[in-house]
């Protein structure tokens, strides 16, 4: 590992940061170095995009979530055999869980992991007042590094010349480049299309198109200088490789079901668990011998067609749900698990059948924001008094058919409610677990799973 990072921190939202990123990181390739991509917060799809430039597995940092500890040790895993790590914030530098502190907050990562800071700045419209902000991001908290800045929306050379001056006169670091308002820039099917798309290889062209404007405005050698790093220092692992456990999870992986944190895969591997992939949109059944379950969210209702038509996919979760699989369903999975799911469009589609209700889609968000999770009494990944974090995001609500049996409780902005559902070994619900807010889940998972192999 060659303690190389940068962290790429915006103003706010909207100012270009993953543009920004994904063009860096290809032009960082471009020059032959090995790249490895992290994105603050609970991000899902951010971290597809660097997958796909990379070639390396895209992780989450987040500071809410997780303890430093655990945090440190994802970015210095992530990070063997990289030259340099791209770390891209999330909303604006000092944005976070609450507005009364850093907690969560891009700003915080950057201070855990010792990261040097690159602040990307929309220019547009504005001169010598672009160093008026950048002075008060350095002033704001001193424990941060910011090390340089790119200016993002500027008119052209001239208008980028005007604002490098000012800012390099008053904040007194460089700025390493621009890019230019009009360039057509915006991520192609940034959401519900992004999966497919990408698998496909079609935002490939876009990628390189970043990278080579990068590479013709920004000061790429600079900006590799400045992300050397001091090493990052683990206590103990949380990664730790035990003995194979002999249990085996089936892991519903497609452009159907993805939105896994890679960690809560690493730390189930890391047990000792063998993780077996299959695809229910491409009507592959549950393989035989598994000891679990984990269908994780994604888009099931962008495939519903193809997911209802699956018949023998759907009869054999069924049964082996029916059976006592110890299962974990987050969202799209928990979606996928009930009686139907109603686009848009009112058209219903025939889902699996285990969770006596429906799912109606809706053009309005339904639900964002973290969560922590307390279990109701007979969930097994959360027994007595253990607590985790997640988080929530859907566009689409669950209508019960009867009252239901809730897996547990979730706390976040809008205060405490009951959430999912739990019916002997199934625990399902819109919220995503992220197991490096409590290890312990995993470990309770594979007791299960023990139990179901001997008595099954």
């Amino acid at each position: 590992m060659k303690n190389r990072r940068l962290v790429i921190a915006g103003t706010g939202s909207g100012v270009g940061k993953t543009t920004l990123t994904i063009g860096l990181i290809s032009a960082l390739k471009k020059k032959g170095y090995i790249v490895q991509g992290f994105k603050c917060g609970p991000d899902y799809i951010d971290p597809t995009y660097h997958t796909a430039v990379t070639g390396r597995p895209g992780r989450n940092l987040d500071s809410w979530m997780l303890n430093q500890e655990m945090v440190k040790e994802i970015v210095n895993r992530g990070s063997e055999g990289a030259d340099i790590s791209i770390i891209e914030g999330v909303m604006g530098f000092y944005d976070g869980h609450n507005p009364m502190n850093n907690n969560g907050s891009t700003a915080e990562i950057s201070i855990i992991t010792e990261s040097p800071v690159v602040l990307v700045v929309n220019c547009a419209s504005m001169a010598r007042s672009s160093a008026a902000i950048v002075k008060g991001f350095q002033e704001f908290l001193k424990e941060t590094n910011i090390v340089g800045v790119i200016a993002n929306q500027v008119g052209g050379e001239g208008h980028f010349q005007i604002v490098k001056t000012a800012i390099e006169q008053e904040c007194r670091i460089p700025v390493l480049g621009y890019l230019k308002m009009d360039q057509d820039l915006s991520i192609p099917e940034r959401h519900l299309g992004l999966i497919p798309s990408i698998e496909r290889g079609e935002l490939s062209p876009f990628f390189e198109r970043l990278g080579n404007l990068v590479l013709e405005t920004i000061d790429v050698d600079t900006l590799f200088k400045l992300s050397k790093a001091a090493p990052i220092k683990i206590k103990e692992s949380q990664f730790k490789r035990r003995e194979k456990q002999e249990v085996r999870i089936a892991v519903a992986r497609d452009a159907a079901f993805n939105f896994y944190y890679q960690e809560n895969l690493d730390m189930l591997e890391a047990a000792g668990v063998e993780l077996v992939e299959f695809s229910p949109l491409k009507g592959e059944i549950i393989p035989e011998g598994v000891d679990g379950l984990y269908i994780g969210g994604g888009f099931p209702e962008e495939f519903a067609t193809e997911l209802a038509e699956q018949s023998d996919v759907k009869k054999s979760i069924r049964a082996v749900i029916e059976n006592g699989l110890p299962t974990l369903a987050e969202c799209g999975g928990f979606m996928y698990l009930t009686e139907s799911i109603e686009t848009t469009d009112e058209k219903s589609y025939e889902m699996v059948g285990i969770i006596p209700g429906k799912v109606k889609m809706q053009t309005r968000l339904a639900a964002l924001g973290y969560r922590e999770i307390t279990a109701i009494e007979g969930n097994f990944l959360l027994p007595k008094n253990l607590k985790a974090k997640g988080h929530e995001f859907h566009y689409s609500t669950f209508v019960p058919k009867t009252e239901i049996p809730f897996a547990h409780y979730t706390k976040g902005m809008q205060g405490l409610k009951k959430e999912g559902y739990m019916k002997g070994n199934l625990i399902a619900g819109y919220t995503h677990f992220h197991f490096g807010s409590c290890p312990e889940m995993v470990e309770n998972w594979i007791k299960k799973c023990k139990e179901y192999r001997i008595n099954s």
